[in-house]
C-alpha cells in the first residue's frame, strides 16, 4: 500500500511525543500525519520528518481516511474514542491499557508474541502492554522457551512519569518544598512522592493487589501465552523522574547454569546485557533513559534450586510506550495492510 496516513490521539503527553520522536527516528512510512489532543494544548506545531502539521482538538475529528491510529491518551479518552474508532477503517494501536484484558484484541511485545498480531482483524485494534509487562515479558521470554517457567515474583520500581505530565510537576514541586521546609502537598499521588516509595500503582482490590498489580501479572500471562504462570508482583511508585527497574526472581521448569542464562539473554532480540558482569557492571534507570532496548544485569543462578534472579531497567516512556508501539506499527505495515 501507499505510505499510510496516520494519526496520534494524546499527541502532547509523554508518550505522544515520544511516538512522534521514535516514529521519525524509525523513519516508520508516513503519507499524512494527523494530530490531536485536548484544547488546553491544540494548536502547537509538532514535528516528525517532513511532516509539521499543527494540532488539533480532538473533539469533532474525523478518522474515516485514515489507516493507522495511535491512541496515546488515557484509558478515560480510549474509552471515549474507542467506539468511533471501530466504525473508521483505521486500525488502532492502543497504549492506554483498555483493551488489556480483551481476548478479542492482541496485546503485543513484538519481541515475544508478533505472530499474534494475525488476529488484529477481529476489532482492528492491537494493544501495547504496560512497561512492567513489556520489560518482563522480555526479559523472560528467553528463559520460558529454554527451561520453561513455573513461578515469577517481581517487584517493579517506577517512576513519577508513569502518570504522565502531572506526575513529573508533582515531584518537582514536593522537592523543592521539601528543600525549602515546606510540607508538600499530593494530589496525583496517594502519597508524597519526593524523597519517598510507596507500593501502589492503581486503586488496591479485595486481596491486597493493587489494580495495576493484577493488571500487569495478568497480561504477563497473555503476552507469553502462559496462562497457568504462577506471578506475584508488586509495583512501587518511587521519586524517579524516567526510567524503572525490575527486579525479578524466577523459578523455571528445568534448571539452567550461570554461563547458558547469560548466553540465552544475550541472544534474545531488544534485550542487552552489559559486559563486564563479573566486575559488578550493571545498569540503572538513569542508563537507559532515551533507549529502545530492555537491560539486564546482576545475574544470579542457583542452578540446584531452579532459580534466576535478574535486575532489569527500561525507559519506561521509550520502550515501554512509544517504541513497542510503533515496533507492533512497524509489523502490521509489513505483514499485515
Amino acid at each position: 500500500m501507499a505510505d499510510p496516513t496516520v494519526a496520534v490521539v494524546g499527541a502532547t503527553g509523554l508518550v505522544g511525543r515520544e511516538l512522534l520522536g521514535v516514529l521519525e527516528q524509525r523513519g516508520f512510512p508516513i503519507g499524512d500525519l494527523r494530530l490531536y489532543s485536548s484544547l488546553r494544548t491544540a494548536g502547537e506545531g509538532l514535528s516528525c520528518g517532513k511532516h509539521v502539521p499543527v494540532v488539533q482538538v480532538l473533539d469533532g475529528a474525523s478518522f474515516d481516511d485514515v489507516d493507522l491510529v495511535f491512541l496515546a491518551a488515557g484509558e478515560q479518552v480510549a474509552a471515549e474514542w474507542i467506539g468511533r474508532l471501530e466504525q473508521s477503517p483505521a486500525v488502532v494501536i492502543d497504549c492506554s491499557q483498555l483493551f488489556a484484558d480483551d481476548p478479542d484484541v492482541p496485546l503485543v511485545v513484538p519481541e515475544v508474541n508478533a505472530s499474534d498480531l494475525a488476529d488484529f482483524r477481529l476489532r482492528g485494534i492491537v494493544a501495547s502492554p504496560d512497561p512492567a509487562t513489556i520489560a518482563l515479558a522480555v526479559a523472560l521470554n528467553p528463559i520460558r522457551e529454554n527451561a520453561g517457567l513455573q513461578r515469577v515474583v517481581a517487584t517493579s520500581i517506577e517512576p513519577a512519569s508513569g502518570i504522565g505530565r502531572a506526575g513529573i510537576e508533582e515531584l518537582q514541586r514536593q522537592t523543592v518544598d521539601l528543600m525549602q521546609g515546606r510540607s508538600p502537598e499530593h494530589t496525583s499521588f496517594p502519597h508524597r512522592i519526593a524523597f519517598n516509595l510507596f507500593p501502589q500503582i492503581g486503586e488496591l482490590l479485595a486481596g491486597g493487589s493493587s489494580k495495576g498489580e493484577a493488571a500487569t501479572a495478568a497480561s504477563l500471562r497473555r503476552v507469553l501465552d502462559h496462562p497457568d504462570l504462577v506471578a506475584s508482583i508488586t509495583r512501587v511508585r518511587a521519586p524517579l523522574f524516567f526510567g524503572q527497574a525490575l527486579s525479578i526472581f524466577v523459578e523455571t521448569v528445568e534448571p539452567m547454569a550461570a554461563e547458558e542464562v547469560s548466553a540465552v539473554l544475550r541472544s534474545a532480540p531488544g534485550l542487552v546485557v552489559p559486559e563486564g558482569l563479573e566486575g559488578g557492571t550493571y545498569p540503572t534507570p538513569a542508563d537507559v533513559v532515551g533507549e529502545d532496548a530492555t537491560f539486564v544485569g546482576r545475574i544470579r543462578v542457583d542452578a540446584a534450586l531452579g532459580t534466576i534472579d535478574l535486575w532489569t531497567v527500561v525507559d519506561s516512556v521509550r520502550k515501554g510506550a512509544a517504541v513497542n508501539a510503533v515496533q507492533i506499527a512497524e509489523l502490521l505495515v509489513r505483514d499485515h495492510f
